[in-house]
């Protein structure tokens, strides 16, 4: 996985078939548009098939979250003026789209540094295995639920995660695409 496609495909495929059939794109259309076969795609919504990486970057740049309309800039707001640690990422990437301030108290860099960065190479080692379980506790499911788990303090150069308790939801933007919000559910004891 190259930082430019921080994305795990253990969440590819399942993304692209919400995707898909939340904006009612059949497999065929799908096909005809990134250029493979039909049952190419459903290969890699079913996880039996990895995209290469030129595939995988035309999936990342059709499913890739775009904040663009006003609700959904109105969501960025509430994140970035939240007074709770929080930040919202986009689910398939891991970009980050906003941050509040609480949150960034432990950023070593200025927010605008990571600003729509793939923050997949700062996850520490639970939220690495919790991502790989995403599918299975129903994430990609419609109303798929949210899920809390814990995680260890880790260090690095530009921000420090802290021990806590992550709570993230999945919210579906404007578009059909989706961000992943991301609080801490309790502030553990350092």
């Amino acid at each position: 996985m190259t930082e430019e496609t921080a994305v795990l495909q253990s969440s590819l495929g399942p993304s692209l078939r919400r995707w898909r059939v939340l904006n009612r794109v059949k497999q065929q259309a799908l096909a005809a548009d990134l250029g493979v076969s039909q049952s190419r795609i459903s290969r890699w919504e079913s996880g039996v098939l990895e995209p290469d990486e030129t595939d995988r970057r035309k999936i990342t740049r059709l499913l890739r979250a775009r904040p663009e309309t006003v609700s959904d800039r109105a969501l960025l707001e509430l994140v970035s003026f939240a007074s709770t640690p929080v930040h919202l990422v986009c689910d398939l990437t891991h970009r980050l789209l906003a941050a509040s301030p609480k949150r960034t108290q432990n950023w070593h860099v200025p927010v605008a540094e990571l600003m729509d960065k793939p923050l997949w190479r700062f996850a520490s080692q639970s939220i690495r295995e919790v991502e790989h379980t995403l599918d299975e506790k129903g994430w990609f499911e419609p109303l798929g639920p949210d899920i809390v788990y814990q995680t260890e303090r880790a260090e690095f150069a530009e921000l420090t995660i802290p021990q806590s308790r992550i709570r993230i939801s999945r919210l579906a933007l404007s578009d059909g695409r989706y961000a992943r919000l991301v609080r801490d559910d309790t502030v553990a004891a350092e």
